[in-house]
């Protein structure tokens, strides 16, 4: 067995491809004259269970063990190839780290950010990572290890929940105003505490719901086939009085909250009034985003059949201001509510996408 196979022995992927290459025609010369040092770190190296890459000489030639692959993916093998070939998308941010171990500093950084290309496209990744200076049999500082972790999975993870927290705080303050006016208007124009309390249980619980979906969704927005669910479902018996159809539409969280709103206002004056109050009505609940002159536009219309004659109540609450001028108003757009001889008709045309 020949001392550069007995110098690389191990059963690992590292020692077998640093054994394959022809180090005759390296920088570094055959592994028979390498310092006494490099051959020392190398075997170190290459026991080690931790990524660990070595940078050996003013050119920064790279040989790491097998724990290291993973931190190349797909890159070609990079033993004995110096540091601009195997990170050269990378090197101009790395190469000065590189240069300060050489001059005998250790070089911690944690979670650092770097863009690679590993597995055939740029891919955002961190990295906590020490370099450590490597000195010779002289004392001069020769090349230096590099032994480190990757971090984007966590990075990325907190990152996401800052994002989420951010999301949270937002949702709480939001949804504070919206009760607060929701329940002083109901308080004020409630006949009694027990009715007030019935109506405002069932506005907040159309809140709740909607509140369900939205973190269901993990974004501040929700899919208005689930908001409309959620709204009607105290109201649902079985019956398959409610008639829905619609394709995909996504609503911003504060479109989504008005919409459950203005849903549970029709449902609850429909059970009371309206085609809900009397055997064989029917509700037809119907939604669509079209494209509109400035974007895309979101269309719902809610239709009573079969109930008693509609008509528009003598006093004016806060449920018909709801669905007539703040629902449209979180919508960017109108609404119309029409008192039909066959039932109440509810018409609602708002922006979708981001509002300045």
């Amino acid at each position: 067995m020949s001392e550069t196979s007995i110098f690389f022995a191990g059963n690992g992927p590292a020692a077998e491809e640093l054994r394959r290459v022809d180090w005759s025609a390296n920088p570094l010369g055959p592994p028979e004259g390498w310092p006494l040092a490099l051959k020392v770190v190398v075997q170190m190296m290459l026991a080690s269970e931790f990524p660990k890459c070595l940078f050996w000489g003013p050119a920064m030639i790279s040989l790491h063990n097998s724990a290291f692959r993973v931190i190349l993916g797909d890159k070609p093998p990079a033993q004995g190839r110096p540091m601009r070939e195997v990170w050269a998308e990378v090197y101009d941010e790395i190469a000065p780290l590189g240069q300060r171990a050489l001059s005998g500093e250790a070089v911690y950084l944690e979670d650092m950010p770097l863009l690679i290309n590993r597995h055939g496209e740029p891919e955002q990744v961190y990295f906590t990572f020490c370099y450590s200076p490597v000195r010779d049999e002289t004392g001069a500082v020769a090349g230096f290890i590099d032994t480190m972790i990757e971090t984007t999975p966590r990075v990325v993870a907190e990152r996401e929940l800052e994002v989420r927290n951010a999301e949270l705080t937002h949702r709480i303050k939001n949804t504070f105003s919206i009760i607060s006016v929701i329940a002083r208007q109901t308080l004020k124009s409630a006949p009694d505490l027990d009715s007030a309390w019935q109506v405002l249980s069932q506005r907040l619980g159309a809140l709740a719901d909607t509140h369900g979906v939205l973190s269901a969704g993990r974004h501040l927005a929700a899919p208005m086939d689930e908001v409309v669910a959620a709204a009607l479902r105290p109201h649902r018996t079985g019956q398959g009085r409610f008639r829905l159809s619609g394709g995909p539409v996504r609503l911003r969280e504060q479109q989504a909250l008005a919409l459950s709103l203005a849903v549970n206002e029709l449902a609850t004056n429909a059970v009371k009034y309206g085609a809900l109050s009397v055997a064989g009505g029917t509700v037809d609940v119907a939604w669509a985003e079209e494209q509109g002159p400035a974007g895309p536009v979101a269309r719902f219309t809610w239709t009573e059949h079969g109930g008693p004659p509609a008509a528009r109540p003598g006093r004016r609450g806060f449920g018909t201001r709801l669905i007539e001028e703040i629902v449209p108003q979180d919508f960017g757009g109108s609404a119309t509510l029409d008192f039909a001889p066959d039932g109440v008709c509810y018409r609602l045309t708002g922006a979708l996408g981001p509002r300045g």
